[in-house]
């Protein structure tokens, strides 16, 4: 299948990949676009073929949002669980793009839903993962009021990730949006603390706050890099390390 030697050159042992939905539209306004599932896919592959175990959590944006849903007047539980809905969708395409690739990959959800995946259990995640096998974190926490951002922080930490890898349109973080502003500052190393006092926006408080008090890094880079997640990882490449 794929070229599991141990990942004796890379950085990283074990990772979170963190990525929205929105990364998943390609050039389209809304839903999945198949070429862009599966170049995400490939980038995997990759790092996957370096014999890093790889963990996934994937956004909800580019087909319900639960926010957007509340502001416009539905109540604010029942909008989160169908966000967390569209991202269970997201994995199953990501888990069909990467067994496309010989990439063996499982759908764990918070949400039981035994006949699409499966349901998460710690212990039972821990062991695909030593099997190399790719896991997928779908339906966020389970619970209302807590973003992908959070989740894939709690699951990192469960599952003793070493980083998370959150993949952006930029190449790291910077002090003001860098589409808006030209002379935008790109930071190398930023501080928990600095993200949450400058409001940075790499992930919402409560997860860099779950980072930082739990000693976990994070790794900002550009998911429209093509080979940017392996670079990284060989010790290569443009991003921002916060910790």
């Amino acid at each position: 299948m794929t070229d599991q030697s141990p990942a004796a050159d890379t950085t990283y042992k074990r990772v979170m990949l963190k990525i929205s939905g929105e990364a998943l539209m390609g050039d389209q306004g809304f839903g999945l676009n198949p070429p862009t599932v599966q170049r995400i896919a490939e980038e995997v592959k990759s790092v996957h073929d370096l014999g890093v175990e790889i963990c996934m959590v994937i956004g909800g944006g580019n087909i319900f949002r639960g926010l957007s849903g509340s502001a416009q007047g539905m109540e604010r539980t029942t909008a989160d669980y169908m966000g967390m809905l569209a991202t269970v969708m997201n994995a199953l395409a990501m888990q069909s793009a990467l067994e496309s690739l010989g990439v063996f990959t499982r759908v764990i959800s918070a949400i039981p839903m035994d006949q699409v995946c499966e349901p998460y259990i710690r212990r039972r995640a821990v062991r695909h993962l030593e099997k190399k096998r790719v896991c997928i974190f779908a339906a966020g926490t389970g619970n209302p009021y807590f973003t992908t951002d959070t989740a894939a922080t709690l699951r990192a930490n469960e599952m003793a990730c070493e980083a998370i890898f959150k993949g952006t349109k930029v190449d790291g973080v910077y002090d003001k949006d860098p589409v808006k502003f030209d002379d935008a500052v790109r930071y190398d190393n930023v501080s928990y603390d600095d993200v949450l006092a400058k409001r940075l926006g790499v992930m919402d408080a409560s997860a860099i706050a779950l980072a930082r008090d739990n000693n976990l890094p994070i790794i900002v880079f550009s998911l429209d890099e093509p080979g940017g997640f392996r670079g990284i990882l060989a010790g290569q490449g443009t991003y921002t390390k916060v910790g």
